[in-house]
């Protein structure tokens, strides 16, 4: 069905779903999370990559020991440097003036040729001179696919990638059924299992998040034509069942559930980092180091009335130093904030790397079932092309736990890395993040396939997603915080032309 699924060229008929269906049954759930064995370091000379990218000449080197943890970054108000377009919100406020006063032109990997302010490209040649790196210099745009489905539409029907790579998922975010429990009084109802029953009696039960919503997709999860949905939580039910007629047209479907039982407030957060530490990082890692441990610290801050667990893992390639480092949860935010300090980036070869092993093991870590789960994946580089079905198969597990995977793409990201990224985060109701080269750190940023977004400073963009996660609402940038603009952009939406088509 994964195969049938991501080889379409245009999404997928309901008719087509039932042919398909009445082999297999309605109401598809996700296999289980694929087993590993135990992790393994190697304790030996290796041959890597210099941190300059992927394809260079190999060397022979030797991992040194972990470099102690660096002191905590200054503040970036207090960081000052010619060499760097973002230094300050006043900075940052001219660039915006800069970008909207520049002509429009054509970008590549544009989906549509309607945008009217194209990414700005810096004077100066590559590479650029390199500050310090510490927090609030990364510079990174967002998209949310969920909220743009039109444009995700395009995005994978104009794409090839269904084709060469047949593990890759088809995400139909033209047609979902959202679910949204709330109690009598209005407010969102977290972690209460909805419960999508099918006409042959199959089910799945998909917890909502804190916003009191959990997102279906009739061809991902093979509804069937008429469907009933409840509500439980603690094995009470909590709504009564409702029958539901599922659409076969374009558009997305709202159905609301109301209980009895009074909403209450998400108390803690389980933050899961998954890092890619191969060679071809090594342009960025020591700013993503800075960045996230400046994330952490903000969160943990912010949220001084939450229980909040960090965990980690590192990861690499086949024959590396390891393939996988895995740290499991911790309420110890120092020791957190220092085991990521001690990463190095090392290692790689080939483009592709462990990503599936590394979500893997992710997922597999023991999270908290009344927590609002974010698992963070920094890569620049996707999953070896005969393990795309793994990594799949660890986003399904991941979205039938209801955690949130928010992606992270760095410099070298490209097609197959992009494509993948944001199937994940669309399916589980997050965002697809992105840098920028705007901050002039690293190697050239290709520009992502996305019509339209707004680019922050990565530290912020982060704390503004996870604090969305828990408050279970959209939080926007404060006009200040905007370094420039692309395309026509309206609070997480693109703004469509009027003749805008999403299937030629």
């Amino acid at each position: 069905m994964m195969a049938i699924l991501a080889s379409a060229s245009a999404p997928i008929p309901l008719a087509q779903a039932r042919t398909v269906a009445g082999k297999q049954g309605f109401c598809r759930t996700a296999d289980p999370l694929p087993r590993l064995g135990a992790e393994v370091e190697q304790n030996r000379q290796q041959t890597g990559y210099g941190v300059g990218g992927k394809h260079r000449e190999k060397v022979a080197m030797t991992s040194p020991p972990p470099p102690p943890a660096p002191p905590p970054p200054p503040p970036p108000s207090a960081y000052i440097d010619s060499a760097s377009p973002v230094v300050s919100e006043s900075r940052a406020s001219a660039s915006a003036d800069e970008a909207s006063s520049a002509e429009p032109a054509p970008v590549a990997g544009s989906s549509g040729d309607y945008r009217t302010s194209p990414p700005i490209v810096p004077p100066r040649p590559w590479p650029r001179p390199q500050p310090q790196p510490q927090a609030g210099i990364l510079t990174a745009g967002e998209h949310d696919d969920l909220l743009n489905p039109e444009l995700y539409a395009a995005y994978v029907n104009r794409s090839d990638l269904g084709q060469d790579i047949r593990a890759l998922p088809r995400v139909d975010t033209m047609r979902v059924v959202t679910v949204k429990v709330n109690d009598r009084n209005g407010q969102p109802v977290p972690f209460a299992d909805v419960v999508v029953t099918c006409s042959d009696g199959n089910s799945i039960t998909m917890a909502t998040q804190a916003d009191g919503s959990a997102v279906f997709f009739p061809g991902l999860d093979r509804l069937s034509e008429r469907i009933s949905v409840s509500a439980k939580k603690a094995g009470r039910a909590i709504a009564d069942a409702r029958p539901v007629l599922v659409a076969n047209a374009p558009g997305g479907q709202s159905v609301g559930l109301t209980t009895n039982q009074m909403a209450t407030k998400a108390t803690k957060l389980d933050l899961m980092l998954v890092i890619d530490t191969t060679g071809s990082m090594g342009d960025e890692i020591s700013f993503l180091q800075a960045e996230l441990r400046s994330i952490i610290g903000a969160i943990t801050a912010k949220h001084r009335d939450l229980d909040i667990r960090i965990g980690f893992v590192f990861y690499r390639d086949i024959g590396d130093e390891y393939v996988t480092r895995s740290f499991a949860f911790d309420r110890d935010i120092g020791k957190a904030q220092g085991m990521l300090a001690r990463q190095s980036a090392n290692g790689g070869g080939d483009y592709p790397e462990a990503m599936d092993q590394a979500l893997i093991r992710a997922v597999g870590q023991e999270w908290r079932p009344d927590a609002v789960k974010s698992l963070l994946l920094v890569a620049d580089a996707p999953p070896h092309n005969d393990k795309f079905g793994q990594t799949w198969a660890a986003a399904e597990a991941a979205r039938a736990k209801r955690i949130h995977i928010t992606p992270v793409a760095a410099s070298g990201v490209a097609d197959e890395a992009e494509y993948a990224m944001r199937a994940m985060a669309a399916a589980t109701q997050s965002r697809y993040l992105f840098l920028t080269d705007d901050s002039g750190v690293g190697n050239p940023h290709a520009p992502p396939a996305i019509d339209c977004y707004l680019v922050t400073r990565l530290d912020a963009l982060v704390r503004r997603v996870v604090d969305s996660q828990i408050s279970g609402r959209r939080i926007e940038p404060e006009d200040q915080e905007v370094i420039r603009s692309v395309g026509n952009y309206d609070a997480g939406k693109c703004v469509l032309p009027a003749d805008f088509k999403w299937q030629s």
